[in-house]
């Protein structure tokens, strides 16, 4: 079979404006960047209020494994799955990082003949919102440094400046640094650093922001540090956030694209979901909801992290909430979850599997107990997965009450998620009761326990003293409400990257704590957990290359 990209150069796309007249947009509510892609105005956006909301399926997986799982091919699949029987659809999904396109995990548009185009520009530099937000970020980080060279009226104190730098790339080099040297004409001397752009709390605002008024808010109350006498310093206090919202209201406007099959799919805001929220923007899912009767939209690595944070933060902030949801697998993840060796995979191995279905079964029981979904497991089926071991698979979700159905849409496109998408809609217009792990009266170290002990099957959570100080400090100041978005890694429901399967009994350690006040969030940061990711051994970005005809090869 053809590689993602060689399948995605020869797809037969339509000119956006086809696109988006199957979902009513006329031509003068788009903006065009080139024949295939483009922006939708926010005028446009802010008529469909009035209309009523299609249905919400979320896609989510297992943790993540070296075998992959293909949550983002089975989002683009079931979307056009859903088109086929009829059902008018929308998918939405996360703006790619150019950090891991160029770094281990490549791009971030689907796979095989479920993948959304074009796709070399949605992978590299789309529409420029990632440029807009770093701009952004950057702008108000020079700001503050500003501000201290030329007198420092607001008595900011350089030792408890909290705002850092980003770029959107993997550069480990940079997660620590030092500004300001080379003498006076420099500014002052002090430690900083950069985050990758996904982590930045403008990207948050971004994705969680419902207008443009709500975006200068949010970003006026971003907290960027603190005076010698402990106040916090704002960045309305700097002035900044006008210019902010300038150099973001084009970015605002949601992207759309379309699948293979020619389908629309927004492409709007990309925040990790192992360092940040994990959703793409609430705009494009909210107009979404407006002119399909389903929408399809996935969150971030594993349940426990992007569906928890799509719940528990996105969920609970906009009141929109899942029809019903999807748990991604693959019989190869979960024996490697088992302990088996990547390399051994496609071997038939009922032990291991067996072992691993640990972590699949947490995860289904996070989603329909503790949030009250009803779900269906959806296995992205392999040549060498064996009857034995799907029929163990089935066996043991039908004893927690899912439904497993086999999809092939990696290689059929949306025919081969038929089955997944009646399922979907059997599942969708049945009756659920939906809930939160925890409630926004509970305080910010019992919010952080209930995920950890309900949704991770840890025992307790452990924090420094100075760090536990923090957290109270913050709860005292009136941010008790906000809810928590944990930073940890994504390959385990500890904080042990390590540890495969369904740990349990676990301590939880929260090495580090940031207020989001704009994004109206406490980020958790656990573990060894970096928002600064770095390059591996051999990086993507050795493959990527441009031939002759100015054809990109290596992308993935």
């Amino acid at each position: 079979m053809a590689s993602d990209i060689e399948i995605a150069q020869k797809a037969t796309m339509k000119r956006i404006t086809e696109v988006a007249a199957k979902l009513g947009i006329a031509d003068e509510h788009l903006e065009p960047y080139g024949h295939y892609k483009a922006k939708v105005s926010l005028d446009y956006v802010d008529s469909l209020k009035g209309k009523p909301d299609g249905k919400l399926i979320l896609v989510t997986a297992i943790s993540p494994t070296p075998a992959g799982e293909g949550k983002t091919t089975t989002t683009v699949g079931l979307g056009d799955a859903l088109n086929r029987i009829g059902k008018k659809t929308v998918i939405c999904l996360r703006e790619p990082s150019l950090g891991p396109v160029f770094g281990v995990k490549g791009g971030a548009a689907g796979g095989g003949y479920a993948q959304i185009v074009p796709m070399e520009d949605i992978n590299l530099h789309f529409t420029g919102d990632f440029s807009a937000i770093a701009l952004a970020n950057n702008l108000l980080s020079a700001m503050i440094d500003n501000h201290i060279n030329h007198g420092n009226t607001l008595d900011i104190d350089p030792r408890r400046i909290t705002w850092k730098r980003v770029v959107d790339m993997n550069d480990r080099a940079l997660r620590d640094i030092v500004i300001g040297i080379g003498g006076t004409a420099n500014g002052f001397v002090r430690q900083d650093g950069f985050d990758i752009v996904v982590a930045s709390e403008v990207m948050a605002i971004f994705c969680l922001a419902t207008s443009v008024k709500d975006l200068k808010k949010r970003l006026g109350d971003i907290v960027i540090g603190y005076t010698r006498d402990q106040k916090p310093v704002h960045a309305r206090d700097l002035n900044a956030h006008g210019a902010m919202t300038v150099l973001l209201k084009d970015a605002l406007k949601p992207n759309l694209v379309q699948t293979l099959e020619n389908n629309p799919a927004f492409v709007h805001g990309g925040p990790f979901a192992n360092i940040a929220h994990g959703c793409n923007s609430v705009i494009a899912t909210q107009s979404a909801l407006k002119l399909g009767e389903y929408v399809v939209t996935e969150a971030g690595f594993g349940a426990d992290l992007g569906a928890e944070k799509f719940l528990d933060i996105k969920c609970r902030k906009t009141g929109l909430m899942p029809s019903a949801c999807v748990v991604v697998a693959t019989v190869r993840a979960l024996k490697y979850h088992g302990g088996k060796d990547v390399k051994a995979l496609n071997t038939e191995d009922l032990d291991a599997l067996g072992k691993g279905l640990v972590n699949l079964e947490r995860h289904v029981h996070n989603v329909t107990t503790n949030y009250g979904l009803p779900c269906v497991v959806s296995i992205n089926r392999f040549t060498f997965d064996t009857e034995a071991e799907i029929a163990m698979v089935t066996d043991r979700m039908k004893a927690l009450g899912a439904n497993v159905v086999l999809a092939e849409h990696w290689a059929k496109g949306g025919a081969g998620a038929e089955n997944l998408a009646h399922e979907v809609v059997r599942l969708a217009e049945g009756k659920s009761k939906p809930t939160f792990v925890y409630e926004d009266s509970d305080s910010l170290w019992d919010k952080m326990k209930k995920v950890a002990t309900k949704i991770y099957g840890a025992a307790d959570i452990s924090a420094p003293a100075k760090v536990k100080a923090q957290i109270q400090a913050w709860q005292d100041a009136g941010y008790g409400s906000y809810p928590i978005c944990v930073a940890k890694t994504q390959s385990s429901f500890s904080t042990d990257a390590t540890v495969r399967g369904a740990p349990s009994g676990h301590m939880v350690s929260i090495r580090e704590v940031r207020l989001a006040a704009g994004a109206q969030f406490i980020v958790m940061i656990c573990g060894d957990i970096m928002t600064m990711p770095g390059l591996p051994k051999v990086p993507s970005a050795e493959k990527i290359d441009i031939d002759d005809d100015g054809k990109v090869v290596g992308l993935f």
